[in-house]
């Protein structure tokens, strides 16, 4: 069988090591973008040594203008680009302070907008491939207290049903995923009452896993999913609909 690479960034994060560890079993090799938590990539890389496929770690900040090109150069046969690094940002809008939103910006739209540009043309040359941007629930609905966030995220789905426009006659399918409230490290600020305040809101009671959003990821390249472009994959468990 022909080996099928798949770029993720941020597969440091709890939902990257999900989305790494599901493709994996899938028979896909992987580039495994990280920023600063190498011990962590290097647990994955320890836990992904069962499957059969190559996994390249690289380290770049994308939240600086350049470092999407540092990523670019390391890639090379691709069939898939999974944009998924992100960071959250807490606070009214009125306290946001001008580098904040730069780095929020470079990282969810610059970066995404400008990898895709530079790697596009390894997909183009199969005529196939799939893009998948991890967004948010707040980029559908947005939520006070997260404008800045809600911004970027609403951006990534703008970029999502612009790109699958243009790709689509190209064989290239371009999709997101819209988790709501995943149980990973981004939650750890919040106090236990505030966790369960937040499930009671949700109608399924209840935080996704991390692998809830990888087996969405893991549906979307599929050919099960083969007729499916610009579409964004709600998994919030009811809390937006």
């Amino acid at each position: 069988m022909k080996k099928k690479f798949a770029l993720i960034t941020g597969a440091s994060g709890g939902i990257g090591e999900a989305i790494a560890v599901k493709l994996a079993e899938e028979g896909y090799s992987l580039y495994l973008h990280y920023h600063q938590n190498k011990m962590a990539i290097e647990k994955l890389l320890v836990r992904l040594q069962s499957y059969e496929g190559e996994f390249i770690p690289i380290q770049a900040d994308l939240s600086t203008k350049k470092g999407y090109k540092k990523v670019a150069k390391n890639i090379f046969s691709l069939d898939a680009i999974v944009h998924n690094c992100g960071i959250s940002l807490y606070g009214l809008l009125s306290e946001l302070e001008e580098e904040e939103a730069e780095k929020l910006i470079n990282l969810h739209v610059t970066t995404p907008l400008l990898l895709t540009k530079q790697l596009l043309p390894k997909l183009l040359t199969k005529e196939s491939g799939n893009i998948v941007v991890i967004s948010s629930i707040w980029g559908q609905t947005g939520a006070a207290c997260e404008v800045a966030y809600s911004t970027v995220k609403g951006a990534q789905i703008a970029f999502v049903k612009a790109l699958s426009k243009e790709l689509a006659f190209n064989g290239i399918r371009v999709n997101a995923v819209s988790p709501g409230a995943v149980q990973t490290a981004m939650l750890e600020g919040f106090s236990f009452e505030e966790l369960e305040d937040i499930k009671n809101e949700i109608p399924m009671g209840r935080l996704a896993a991390p692998e809830n959003i990888a087996d969405s990821v893991s549906f979307l390249l599929s050919e099960q999913a083969s007729y499916i472009t610009g579409q964004v994959l709600g998994v919030n468990g009811g809390w937006y609909t």
